[in-house]
C-alpha cells in the first residue's frame, strides 16, 4: 500500500494480473486471486479492456465500472455456487 501524504488516504493498487483460458488473475496488496471462468461465467466473453479495468473502491471489495460486477475476496476464495 502507498500512504499519500497529500491527501491522507491510503491507495491500494489492484490489478488484473493475467487473462487465461481458464480465467482471471488478479493481484491486490501481496495477494493474488484466480477467478475461474466456471465460477464466473460472465467475465468468459468479456472484452479483455473490460476486464483489466478493476477498481478497488474499499478494502477486498472489488469493482468493474464496464461490467458492473461486484466481488468480494470471499466471494473469490469461495464461490457461491459450483457448476
Amino acid at each position: 500500500m502507498i500512504n499519500s501524504k497529500t491527501h491522507g488516504k491510503i491507495i491500494r493498487k489492484t490489478e488484473v494480473t493475467h487473462i487465461s483460458a481458464n480465467g482471471i488473475w488478479i493481484l491486490t496488496g501481496d495477494k493474488e486471486l484466480f477467478m475461474s471462468y466456471n465460477d464466473f461465467p460472465w467475465f468468459k466473453e468479456a472484452p479483455k479492456g473490460k476486464i483489466l479495468n478493476v477498481e478497488e473502491p474499499t478494502l477486498g471489495h472489488f469493482y468493474w465500472p464496464d461490467l458492473d460486477i461486484d466481488l468480494s475476496v470471499n466471494i473469490i476464495k469461495i464461490p457461491p455456487y459450483s457448476p
